[in-house]
C-alpha cells in the first residue's frame, strides 16, 4: 500500500516533496520522485512494500519511457493479467510487480484497463505520446484519490493533506459539504470539505489532457453496482444449498487471492459473522498455527466482543492477539488521531480501528477484514425495520405520528451501544419523511430544523442527501429492500466504512484487504434476491446458511454487535468536551453549546452531533478555523 501525489502545471520540486511527505505514513518503506520539466508533469510516491519488494520501486516507467505510473493498491489477478499480456507480446522487466502489469495493461487496453482488474487501487498514468494523464479508482473506492483543477494546474493525491501541500490548492471550506457532513456524518464523493477539491468516486476514471489550458478533469464511470436478482428458472430448486456452495467457493477464492504477499499477512477478528468467516477460510490456506489474528477489547461490557473473537481463534487454531481499550488510553489517543485525520468523518469506530491497526502493525504488514458483509447481505438494523416502517407509514396518520414522536422524546436516554431509545427515536425521525429519505434521516447527525439552526439559514434536505436519493431512485428494482442495499453499498460503504478503514490502517502503514469486495464474489452476490438476504426475520440469511458448514451456530446467529465506543458517555461525564472558543466558520456556537448542555443533562442523546463537532473543531485547529467558501 502506498501514498501517491503529483501535479501538472505550476509547482516546483519542493512542492512535490511536500505533497509526498504529507502521505509518507502510507508508505514508509521507500520514496520516489519523477519530473518532466518540458511538460511540467511531476509524480511522487511513498511505498509500503508488499509485492516484488526489490522490483516495485515507483514512479515506474515503461521500458520505452512512454508511460509513467504512480499506484496505490493491489491487483489480485495480476498474475492472470500478466500471463495474458505476455501472450500478446508484452515484455516484463520485474519479477512479479502488479505495478508493471498496470503499465502494460494500459498500453494494451487503454481506458478499458480498470474493468479487467480485480483489486483495490488508485493510480495515475502519464501517457507521454497522447499527452494526457489517466487516473482510476477501484470499483468501491477502497483506495482514495483527491484532485483539483485550478488556474492551469491539476494536482492529485492519496489524501487531502497532499492536496493542501500544493501552493495552488483551494483552502476555503465548502458550506455545502459541511451541511452534508452534519447530515450524513461524512462527506460523500465527489465532494470534499474544501471548495473546489474533489474525490474521484469509486468505479470511475479521469482523464486530463495536457493540451487543455484549463487542465480540467474528465470523469467517466467504468463500473456501477447493478442489482439484477435471479428470477424464474434461474432460481435453483434448493437455493440454500446451491447458492451456499457458490458463496463459499467464491469467498474462499477471494480470501486465497488476498493472502498473496511477500510479507506477513493476518486477519482482523472481531468474532462476528464476517470476520469469523474470513478467519475460517484463511486457516485453510495457511499452515496450522501460522495464521495471525487480531482483535480489540473494551472495558465497557456493552461494547466488548473480545471473548467471541477468542473463541473463534481457538476454534481455528490461530495465533491470536488482543488489546483492551481503556478509557484513559482512548482519551490519550484522541488528539493523536484528530491530528492525523485527513478529512473530518464522524464514525466513532475510527478510534478502535486506529488502535487495532496500531498493534496489528507490530506483527504484520497486511490484514484481511470482514468489511462489506453487512452491506452486501442486509446485515443492519434498518433492514429489520423496513417492512414495519412501510406498514407504519401507510396506517398511522400524521397527527398520531407526531404524538408518538413527542412521547418517545421523553424516554430516558441510554448511552449503551445502539440502545432501544436511540434506535426508536432515529426510526421515528426518519418516518417523518418520504421513503427516499428514511435511511439518511435515520442515520443523520441532526434533523432538518436542527441543521437550519446550526447554519442559521434554510436547508434543502433533498440537496443535503442528494447522493442517498440518487442511490435510492437509481435502483432498477422497486423493492424497498433492494433500494436499501444499494444505498448501503454505493454510499455508506464507500464514503464511511472504507474511508474509516483506509485512514485507520494507513496511519500505521498497514494494508487492509476486503475479500467480500472481490469483484467475482460481488458479481454473484448482486444477483441473489434481497428476499434471501433478509428472510424470516433473519439478517444475512443466505450468507449465514452458506457458512453453517464452517462456523458454529452460536457464532452465526448471536445478536449483532458493532465496533463502537461510548462517546455519548464521554461527553456526558466530561471526558470529552467542546471548545467554545474554537468556532468553525460561522456555525451557530450557541446551538452547539445548547446541544452539549442537553446531552449532559440527559434530556437528549446528541452523541453523534457532538462527536462530529469535536472532530471538525480538532481538524480545523482550535481558534484557527478556515473561512467557509461562499455558497
Amino acid at each position: 500500500m502506498c501514498g501517491i501525489a503529483g501535479f501538472v502545471g505550476a509547482g516546483a520540486e519542493e512542492d512535490l516533496r511536500r505533497m509526498v511527505g504529507a502521505v509518507a505514513r502510507r508508505g514508509p518503506d521507500d520514496t520516489g520522485f519523477w519530473r518532466d520539466a518540458r511538460t511540467s508533469v511531476s509524480l511522487g510516491h511513498s511505498r509500503l512494500s508488499i509485492l516484488d519488494i526489490e522490483g516495485g520501486h515507483q514512479p515506474m516507467e515503461s521500458a520505452d519511457g512512454a508511460l509513467v505510473i504512480v499506484f496505490n493498491g493491489e491487483i489480485y489477478n495480476f498474475a492472470e493479467l500478466r500471463s495474458e499480456l505476455a501472450s500478446r507480446g508484452h515484455v516484463f522487466r520485474t519479477d512479479h510487480s502488479d505495478t508493471e502489469v498496470l503499465l502494460n495493461g494500459y498500453r494494451e487496453w487503454g481506458a478499458g484497463l480498470p474493468a479487467r482488474c480485480n483489486g483495490m487501487w488508485a493510480f495515475v498514468i502519464y501517457d507521454r505520446a497522447r499527452r494526457r494523464l489517466f487516473g482510476s479508482r477501484d470499483r468501491f473506492g477502497k483506495k482514495p484519490l483527491f484532485y483539483f483543477s485550478r488556474s492551469g494546474t491539476f494536482a492529485f493525491g492519496s489524501e487531502l493533506s497532499a492536496i493542501r501541500a500544493h501552493p495552488a490548492a483551494p483552502s476555503g471550506l465548502s458550506r455545502r459539504s459541511l451541511k452534508k457532513y452534519f447530515g450524513y456524518g461524512y462527506i460523500p464523493a465527489p465532494g470534499t470539505i474544501l471548495e473546489g477539491v474533489y474525490k474521484l468516486p469509486g468505479g470511475c476514471s479521469l482523464t486530463v489532457e495536457l493540451d487543455d489550458p484549463a487542465l480540467g478533469a474528465r470523469v467517466e464511470r467504468y463500473w456501477d453496482l447493478v442489482l439484477e436478482p435471479f428470477a424464474g428458472s434461474e432460481i435453483p430448486a434448493d437455493p440454500e444449498q446451491a447458492w451456499g456452495e457458490e458463496i463459499r467457493s467464491r469467498l474462499d477464492a477471494a480470501v486465497r487471492r488476498r493472502l498473496v504477499a511477500d510479507v506477513p499477512v493476518g486477519v482482523f477478528l472481531s468474532g462476528g459473522v464476517d470476520s469469523s468467516a474470513i478467519a475460517a477460510l484463511a486457516s485453510r490456506h495457511v499452515p496450522a498455527g501460522r495464521l495471525e489474528t487480531f482483535s480489540i477489547g473494551f472495558e465497557e461490557a456493552s461494547f466488548d466482543e473480545s471473548a467471541h473473537a477468542l473463541r473463534v481463534a481457538r476454534l481455528f487454531g490461530t495465533n491470536h492477539h488482543v488489546e483492551t481499550l481503556s478509557m484513559a488510553k482512548a482519551a490519550g489517543l484522541l488528539g493523536e488521531i484528530a491530528g492525523k485525520l485527513d478529512e473530518p468523518m464522524g464514525d466513532s469506530s475510527l478510534l478502535p480501528s486506529y488502535l487495532l491497526s496500531q498493534f496489528t502493525r507490530r506483527h504484520v504488514k497486511v490484514a484481511l477484514g470482514g468489511d462489506a458483509g453487512d452491506e452486501l447481505f442486509a446485515g443492519y438494523d434498518p433492514f429489520v425495520a423496513l417492512r414495519k416502517a412501510e406498514l407504519y407509514s401507510r396506517l398511522v396518520p400524521r397527527p398520531v405520528h407526531r404524538a408518538i414522536c413527542m412521547v418517545a422524546a421523553r424516554m430516558p436516554v441510554s448511552h449503551s451501544y445502539m440502545s432501544f431509545d436511540f434506535r426508536l427515536k432515529r426510526t421515528l425521525r426518519g418516518l417523518s419523511h418520504p421513503p427516499r429519505l428514511w435511511l439518511p434521516v435515520w442515520m443523520a447527525t441532526l434533523g432538518v430544523s436542527e441543521l437550519e439552526e446550526l447554519f442559521r439559514e434554510p436547508v434543502d434536505l433533498e440537496d443535503v442527501f442528494s447522493e442517498a436519493i440518487a442511490a435510492w431512485e437509481g435502483c432498477r428494482q422497486a423493492d424497498v429492500m433492494d433500494r436499501t442495499l444499494q444505498f448501503y453499498v454505493k454510499l455508506y460503504l464507500q464514503d464511511d466504512i472504507l474511508v474509516k478503514v483506509d485512514r485507520a490502517t494507513m496511519m500505521h502503514g498497514l494494508e487492509a484487504r476486503a475479500p467480500f469486495l472481490d469483484i467475482d464474489f460481488v458479481d454473484f452476490v448482486r444477483r441473489i434476491p434481497s428476499s434471501w438476504k433478509y428472510r424470516r426475520g433473519q439478517t444475512k440469511y443466505i450468507l449465514k446458511k452458506a457458512l453453517e458448514p464452517l462456523l458454529p451456530r452460536d457464532v452465526l446467529y448471536r445478536r449483532k454487535q458493532g465496533f463502537g465506543v461510548p462517546v455519548g458517555a464521554w461527553f456526558k461525564d466530561g471526558s470529552l468536551d467542546l471548545n467554545p472558543a474554537a468556532p468553525v466558520g460561522d456555525l451557530n456556537t450557541a446551538f452547539i453549546q445548547a446541544k452539549l448542555a442537553e446531552h449532559r443533562a440527559g434530556r437528549s442523546d446528541q452523541r453523534a452531533f457532538l462527536w462530529n463537532t469535536w472532530l471538525l473543531q480538532a481538524w480545523c485547529g482550535a481558534g484557527a478555523a478556515p473561512t467557509p467558501a461562499p455558497g
